[in-house]
């Protein structure tokens, strides 16, 4: 299981928001670029990056910030908020970003997530943004009639490498993920769920360790990393003794 570090960029500048508030932005560093470097130094395998105000607007809003997180660290990359075009996603790919996370786009427009998918293999992933289970989108200001498990059934044969999958009723509140649901969605469909939305301390990462969310790819965690609820060199450390265990086991 991959754990990915969260940075939300909003005006430049790295913020949590709660439950996709953009009115309860907390900023927890003025520099994005910075905070990556930590996180790669802490020994995370990936980068997750989210331009917020790219979200709302349905385009790149954020860019220098990303830019300069792409020139500060070697980690790979994935980047979601705004990307409504293939213009846009390709823009990103050649500026050095690994896999272009589709969210609004992946509702309004699928032919568009399935020539991304046919024309980059494996460097496009689908967000899939639940509240009340029913999709968000646009910056999550808006809920569509389309349940998760149909959206994710939606791209089973397009070659997406993932679906993140945030519960927003959990995000930035520290109530632990919606383990339940995101695992009836890794049922659901063949595609590499990653689980985002309320991790919020060592328990939930054990959780995430646990013999049924094997089918899991990863999880994402943002608040719980700035507030000091999980220790990065711990939890990494629980991860690799778990994959240490498995190999065993396969063995």
């Amino acid at each position: 299981m991959i754990l990915y570090p969260a940075i939300d960029l909003k005006e430049g500048r790295c913020v949590r928001l709660v439950q996709g508030d953009m009115a309860q932005a907390k900023v927890f560093n003025d520099d994005p670029a910075a905070q990556a470097e930590a996180f790669e130094m802490q020994g995370f395998s990936w980068l997750h990056v989210v331009d917020l105000d790219g979200a709302f607007a349905g385009a790149p809003r954020n860019a220098a910030a990303v830019d300069a997180i792409l020139a500060r660290v070697k980690l790979p990359v994935q980047l979601g908020g705004g990307v409504r075009e293939m213009r846009t996603l390709e823009g990103w790919l050649e500026k050095g970003v690994r896999r272009v996370i589709i969210g609004t786009a992946a509702v309004r427009d699928p032919a568009f997530v399935r020539e991304a998918a046919r024309r980059h293999p494996g460097r496009i992933a689908v967000g899939i943004d639940a509240k009340d289970g029913r999709v968000a989108v646009e910056g999550w200001a808006q809920t569509s009639s389309m349940t998760a498990e149909e959206l994710g059934r939606r791209f089973e044969d397009a070659g997406v490498a993932a679906i993140i999958y945030t519960d927003i009723a959990r995000d930035g509140i520290l109530k632990g993920l919606n383990i339940e649901m995101t695992l009836a969605l890794a049922s659901a469909v063949s595609i590499p769920v990653i689980a985002s939305g309320g991790l919020a301390s060592m328990a939930d990462v054990e959780r995430l360790l646990e013999p049924d969310c094997a089918v899991l790819a990863g999880a994402i965690t943002g608040r719980a990393l700035y507030d000091g609820r999980i220790d990065p060199k711990e939890a990494l450390a629980a991860i690799a003794r778990a994959a240490v265990s498995d190999k065993g086991s396969a063995a």
